[in-house]
């Protein structure tokens, strides 16, 4: 399994602070800035952003909500901060008739998910 990940962004401050905003919700929070890099995570860097130069591919990240009201909370805040929708909180059956799901696009146009799989958690 992947241990950490790092995202490339155009404009690190710009995505730090959306990233620590919508974060939050997900249970993640700002660990560490390193030169040109930022970590999330809960104890240790499991999510970071990197300062890189365009054009960079466009990525999908999910993160694990642990409910439903988790990923709730992540869209709103994120569409609140003016990230735009690409898909709002919903269950997702043709994945899983347990996968409930928001999309959003994140300030380089990466396609930012939360994802919660339990049953029946709100």
């Amino acid at each position: 399994m992947i241990d950490h990940f790092n995202l490339p962004v155009g404009n690190l401050a710009s995505s730090r602070r959306f990233y620590e905003r919508v974060l939050e919700p997900l249970e993640l929070r700002f660990l560490m800035e390193d030169g040109d890099a930022v970590g999330f995570g809960t104890e240790t860097w499991q999510f970071g952003i990197v300062a890189t130069q365009k054009p960079f591919p466009r990525l999908h990240l999910a993160f694990a909500a642990s409910s439903r009201r988790a990923v709730d909370r992540f869209f709103e805040v994120a569409t609140s901060i003016g990230a735009r929708s690409n898909g709002s909180p919903g269950v997702r059956s043709e994945y899983d008739s347990d996968y409930y799901a928001a999309f959003v696009l994140d300030p380089d146009g990466h396609n930012i998910e939360a994802v919660c799989r339990k049953h029946g958690a709100r």
